[in-house]
């Protein structure tokens, strides 16, 4: 039937199904092209945010495992343990006090002495707590002996549990001689699941360690903490994959790194950094992210565009083939009819030329908007990281000197002189990990690890510490009263909920110059009565909260009071939100006070 068509329409037919393929092959390219662009700049984002957070999470592990090495110096210097007494009560007193501020890092605090037998030892748990062991044959304790310089081991396994050591040496300071050591062992497992997943492959995970590239801690699979990196059963396990193998040994060098591998499981990201103690690396960090996850949230949005412009090129196809086909029925007695489906033609390609460069546009706007985003983050990211960093930093050895300086003043004033310091640097130190917190939660990497948990009992363990610590003297007329029914537990991270505890009750403090605070805890049980929850309510007696202040009161840096940073409702909220919870505020309807109220869910435990 072509064939008998004026050379005019065959021209004209064979243009128009030109331009129709012509048109699905360019927005096949633009297309794919824009996809491999998003997915190039998402990947970008994602390796230099995750750069960023291993510099926070080596930093903050660095500062943590600074912390025990500044308090097991600052009892090594003390003046009991240099004078080699080790077992009298105030001996023994100095070492609890110091076991207390580092219990939530490490498992066990102990006291060699000078033939390297355990004379004192505290631990979390009543029993193996190295008491007369021999520890003169292990290697960190002749490495510590031999350079009478801090020692963190490399890992070791001991009774199901894989650990590391840190060991500071006891030196005489008339002789400078070796006359003990103070040493604290770390579960590796417990100690880095603080700062991120080291159980669930399928998810961000991290990998840690030792100086000799032992495996401390990993997300990817448990069997393998404890063995070497190069040795056959990891390199088993990644396919001998050497863009891997390269990354560990430059990181196992002390220089942090990136890359993308698949060694079979999937695509990785793999970003690496030094663990940093006193400028030296004592452990390495490697931070793992399958690549599905990042793509995950854009796969649908760009294959929805795809399928809208494949909809809209087959409907053009669609009409230009209708036109054709009405064309080649009145050809000869419709040549008007002709011109004027020309016409009609002309314009769709026309409005196809107009909506593809509109496409263009917005793909363009999509990428100035995306860059914009990316660089916004990044300054934000950049400068909550060296903010909470900078603010760490001096203030471990504030808290270590300062703690060693007071066992030698004996005069009133300057005792007190060290106590102003004391609380307020450890006051800098709260501000630092709220930063951090906050950084977590705005991050989405905030990990809890939970366990279970009475739950009144901590409510009164905080109440205690409130009552013994709070010194502001304007709340001595202030009563804390907390009266349970029946024990109530829930599975949670327990420090997570006495910092959520501790918050609102220092809010209640702060803002109630008379009368009585009081806490109360509730189970609400739904309709099936299965799913059930806990209600924590802390009503106080103070002015109350303004409307204007109630929409936002959980937001960062909204405060109503002339102190603190209006950083603790946030953090609290994020606390509650990840235990799958809920939390909320209402003034009292006796017009004095508010109640701040959360749950947490008790099936959980289950």
């Amino acid at each position: 039937m072509l064939f008998s068509l004026p050379r005019i329409y065959k021209i004209g037919i064979i243009s128009v199904v030109s331009i129709v393929i012509f048109s699905f092959v360019l927005f096949y390219y633009i297309q794919t092209l824009t996809e491999s662009n998003v997915r190039n700049t998402l990947l970008a984002e994602q390796i230099d945010r995750q750069r960023a957070t291993s510099r926070s999470l080596s930093q903050h592990i660095g500062s943590d495992l600074s912390l025990v090495m500044t308090v097991l110096d600052g009892l090594s210097n003390s003046a009991h343990i240099q004078q080699g007494d080790l077992f009298s009560e105030k001996a023994n007193h100095l070492i609890q006090e110091k076991y207390k501020i580092i219990d939530n890092i490490i498992d066990k605090i102990f006291v060699l002495d000078k033939n390297d037998v355990v004379a004192t030892s505290l631990s979390q748990s009543s029993t193996d707590k190295y008491l007369g062991s021999d520890f003169s044959q292990r290697e960190w304790v002749k490495e510590a002996k031999r350079n009478l310089e801090p020692v963190f081991s490399k890992g070791f396994e001991r009774q199901g549990l894989y650990m590391v050591y840190i060991a500071v040496p006891i030196i005489n300071r008339d002789d400078n001689r070796y006359v003990g050591l103070v040493g604290a062992s770390i579960p590796t497992e417990k100690f880095f699941a603080r700062y991120g997943n080291v159980h669930d492959i399928n998810s961000q995970f991290l990998v840690i360690y030792d100086k000799n590239g032992t495996i401390l801690a990993v997300g990817a699979d448990k069997s393998l903490v404890g063995k070497n990196f190069f040795g056959t059963v990891v390199q088993n396990f990644i396919n001998h994959n050497e863009i891997l193998n390269n990354l560990t040994r430059t990181l196992l060098k002390g220089n942090p790194n990136y890359g993308i591998y698949d060694y079979g499981l999937s695509e990785r990201i793999n970003t690496g950094q030094p663990i940093m103690v006193e400028n030296r690396p004592a452990y390495f960090l490697q931070i793992v992210t399958p690549t599905e996850q990042v793509f995950s949230k854009t796969s649908d949005t760009l294959f929805t565009e795809r399928l809208k412009g494949y909809s809209l090129l087959i409907a053009v196809f669609a009409a230009v083939a209708s036109l054709i086909i009405f064309l080649l029925k009145w050809n000869n007695t419709m040549e008007k009819e002709v011109i004027k489906r020309t016409k009609a033609l002309n314009k769709s390609n026309i409005q196809l030329g107009i909506m593809s460069k509109e496409l263009k546009t917005s793909n363009l706007s999509l990428q100035n908007a995306n860059e914009q985003l990316k660089q916004h983050d990044k300054l934000q990211k950049e400068f909550i990281n060296m903010a909470a960093h900078e603010l760490r930093t001096p203030i471990q050895p504030i808290l270590g000197l300062t703690d060693v300086l007071r066992d030698y003043v004996s005069d009133s004033h300057q005792s007190h002189l060290l106590e102003v310091i004391m609380r307020n640097a450890k006051r800098l130190q709260r501000l630092s990990c709220d930063i951090l917190d906050v950084s977590k939660i705005e991050s989405s990497l905030l990990k809890l690890s939970k366990s279970p948990v009475e739950l009144n009992e901590k409510i009164k363990t905080v109440i205690n510490d409130i009552e013994n610590g709070y010194d502001n003297q304007s709340n001595k007329n202030v009563k804390i009263l907390f009266e349970p029914k029946e024990p109530i537990t829930v599975y949670a991270d327990r420090d997570r909920i006495y910092q959520v505890l501790s918050n609102l009750l220092n809010n209640a403090m702060k803002f109630t110059k008379n009368g009585t605070i009081t806490v109360s805890t509730s189970v609400n049980y739904s309709a099936n009565n299965y799913d059930k929850e806990v209600i924590v309510s802390i009503t106080d007696a103070g002015t109350g909260i303004t409307p204007e202040l109630m929409p936002k009161l959980f937001s960062k840096f909204v405060t109503s009071s002339s102190h603190g940073t209006g950083l603790g409702l946030f953090i609290s909220r994020g606390i509650v939100e990840a235990h799958g919870g809920r939390i909320w505020v209402e003034n009292n309807s006796n017009g004095v006070g508010a109640s701040f109220s959360f749950s947490l869910p008790i099936n959980s435990l289950n």
